[in-house]
């Protein structure tokens, strides 16, 4: 690409960046109450994420070779627990992602 082209392409990451966290403020104003779809959907959403992420993630665990999914078992467990003791979804996903690389690589050589 140009550099012309790289400064179009940022601008248009920016202004749609810019315009999908404004626009809710724009729409639903605070004059009126939100509708319950919304509150729904900002209720359920996470965890809703949360799970296809899992999901995402074991896809290809293979239980029959190597170390048997205990990696991911163990990341998974890892990841629960810290969102039990926390409640922080960044924190969650970071730990079991931690977790996760540890462990692949300290088995790395078995």
């Amino acid at each position: 690409m140009t550099t012309e082209e790289e400064i179009i392409t940022v601008a248009l990451c920016a202004a749609g960046s810019l315009i999908t966290r404004f626009l809710p403020f724009a729409v639903f104003s605070e004059k009126r109450p939100t509708p319950s779809f919304i509150r729904y959907a900002g209720k359920y959403l996470p965890s809703a994420v949360f799970a296809l992420l899992v999901v995402y993630c074991l896809r290809n665990t293979d239980a029959l070779h190597g170390m048997h999914g205990l990696p991911e078992f163990l990341s998974v467990a890892a990841t629960a627990a810290l969102h039990l003791w926390k409640s922080k979804m960044f924190l969650s996903m970071a730990g079991g992602t931690a977790c996760y690389m540890i462990i692949i690589r300290l088995t790395e050589n078995l």
